[in-house]
């Protein structure tokens, strides 16, 4: 019997969290390479609540995964085989192709190779490096454009973007408070990553936190979270106010829509609102790296992951994205790094 490969398939729709038998992990052979595709071992398997809108039936900006299809992910990984001249055996590569396995079989055209910064670990480009930061940067540099002391809020604060975007703002000048749930991510946020403070959502009334906290009220508004928690943000939004919308984590997993915010401010005071991709923001990625890097090196915006160990544990690890579980960008070490 040849290689085989673990795969995770989509068996149904999950309602709320995603259960066991939401998904399947199977043993399939490992097929022969055509001209021009490449064999991926999987390293690093990112997980980001974008995983769970895939697997609902709706429409995005990407179709959702079918039923019976291999769970969709960014993964990072070593060539262990390849019939392309872009790539040798031994290259470290990043694809959205491979899914949620120990092997992906990929054209070339969908691999990237990876290019490390010195002195940091592999992690890194698979968070702060990665599709991570480059979020945080395009959300932060080109959907809010702080202005030096603008305040903004990051809800989801403590989390892979959010924890990123605070810390680019403020390099950039701005006030930022940051919502997370939970003393120890509270501290974190003040403490290591410089935030001016911080509302624990979880032990405290949010609205009256930022009251006391942007007694001016807020000009800006990275959003990661919808529900209650943006609306408790977007009722204190200064006139001219910007909000960019990089997700809505509290509604991928509700089994009724989340309560809206009244729309009738954005008239009132004229403020903006944006939702953004952050694969519109690839063709600058050199021009993020080329700003974020001197940061990393010189200590001033920090990051950190959490690693969860085997491929047969992932479905577990997701979960942790929508019960605060985690500290930073989630991982699986699905394999060694070479």
């Amino acid at each position: 019997m040849g290689q085989m490969n673990r795969q995770w398939v989509l068996r149904q729709r999950p309602q709320g969290l995603v259960q066991d038998s939401d998904l399947e992990l199977v043993s399939t052979p490992v097929p022969d390479l055509a001209e021009g595709q490449v064999l991926v071992r999987t390293v690093y398997l990112s997980l980001d609540p974008t995983n769970r809108t895939w697997m609902n039936d709706a429409v995005g900006y990407l179709p959702p995964v079918g039923l019976g299809d291999v769970m969709r992910g960014l993964t990072l990984g070593v060539v262990e085989q390849s019939k392309s001249a872009r790539f040798a055996v031994g290259d470290v590569v990043t694809t959205a192709m491979g899914g949620w396995a120990d092997y992906g079989v990929v054209p070339d055209s969908g691999v990237s190779k990876v290019h490390r910064f010195p002195g940091l670990p592999l992690t890194a480009n698979m968070s702060v490096l990665g599709m991570t930061g480059l979020t945080a940067w395009a959300g932060v540099t080109d959907v809010l454009a702080p202005q030096p002391g603008q305040t903004m809020v990051v809800s989801a604060a403590a989390g892979a973007v959010g924890s990123i975007a605070g810390q680019i703002a403020r390099q950039r000048g701005a006030r930022v408070i940051g919502i997370a749930g939970g003393p120890e991510k509270c501290a974190w946020l003040t403490g290591e990553l410089g935030f001016d403070a911080a509302v624990d959502y979880k032990n405290e009334d949010v609205g009256a936190a930022l009251d006391r906290l942007a007694p001016n009220g807020i000009d800006l508004n990275f959003e990661n979270v919808g529900g209650d928690i943006m609306i408790a943000v977007w009722n204190r939004l200064n006139i001219g106010a910007r909000m960019a919308v990089c997700g809505m984590v509290s509604a991928y997993n509700a089994t009724k829509r989340p309560p809206s915010p009244d729309l009738s401010r954005l008239i009132t005071h004229r403020m903006t609102v944006r939702g953004f991709l952050v694969m519109d923001y690839s063709p600058r990625a050199r021009e993020f790296v080329a700003e974020v890097g001197p940061w990393l090196a010189e200590g001033k915006v920090q990051w950190k992951v959490h690693v969860d160990n085997g491929l047969e544990g992932a479905v577990t690890s997701l979960n942790r994205l929508f019960t605060g579980d985690h500290d930073g960008k989630l991982l699986v070490r699905v394999s060694e790094e070479p």
